[in-house]
């Protein structure tokens, strides 16, 4: 039995620990079920923005007094970000308004689609989201079954003996990795979505989305 399943398995047998998570799944779960619009194009906008920047600062950059990503011009999504310290305010801007013509119609596109064609959708259609953006907005918006491979999750993974970290992350590394996520999923009886919050909080001792 690997170091990490054996991690995760004590973390299951903890008392709070699996509420915390399932508390967490379920705010995902909403987005599936009766969220608006414009809930999840700021879903969205904020996988855009944590491409190489820190989570906590792009969830204070989606909340900050209910900013409306699907309406604000360029220019106040730019001081927006400025006013937050944010590292790249000008192309994640252009981003972000380049997606405001998805802002109504996201929820119905992706339901046109299966499995991983939700995905590539999301790359071949969206700027600024990758394999890795990709899964993140899909695993916020409800769906369970998409690997996150940030720098936290591949450190993980390389330092417990689990892949050997790529040097660069190609489409073919990302769904090597995740192929092997997926059976350590099911080794610990978990979906994807759950999992990565385990070795997310593994990592870094935090339990965010």
């Amino acid at each position: 039995m690997s170091h990490l399943v054996l991690k995760i398995n004590q973390l299951k047998q903890d008392k709070e620990f699996p509420f915390e998570i399932n508390k967490k799944l379920k705010t995902f779960e909403y987005f599936q079920k009766r969220a608006s619009n414009e809930e999840i194009f700021s879903e969205l906008c904020f996988c855009i923005l944590t491409a190489n920047c820190q989570a906590k600062t792009c969830i204070e950059i989606q909340n900050s007094n209910n900013f409306k990503f699907s309406t604000a011009t360029e220019e106040k999504i730019k001081r927006h970000l400025i006013n937050h310290h944010y590292r790249f305010p000008s192309i994640r801007t252009k981003y972000i308004i380049d997606a405001q013509q998805y802002s109504n119609t996201i929820r119905e596109i992706l339901n046109k689609y299966t499995g991983l064609e939700k995905r590539e959708w999301l790359v071949n259609n969206i700027k600024g989201l990758g394999m890795k953006e990709s899964s993140h907005f899909l695993r916020n918006i409800g769906y369970k079954h998409y690997a996150i491979i940030d720098t936290h999750i591949l450190n993980l993974l390389d330092k417990t003996d689990f892949i050997k970290k790529p040097k660069t992350i190609t489409k073919k590394n990302y769904l090597y990795i995740e192929q092997k996520l997926k059976t350590l999923a099911k080794e610990t009886e978990l979906n994807l979505a759950s999992l990565d919050l385990y070795l997310w909080y593994i990592q870094t001792g935090m339990i965010l989305k």
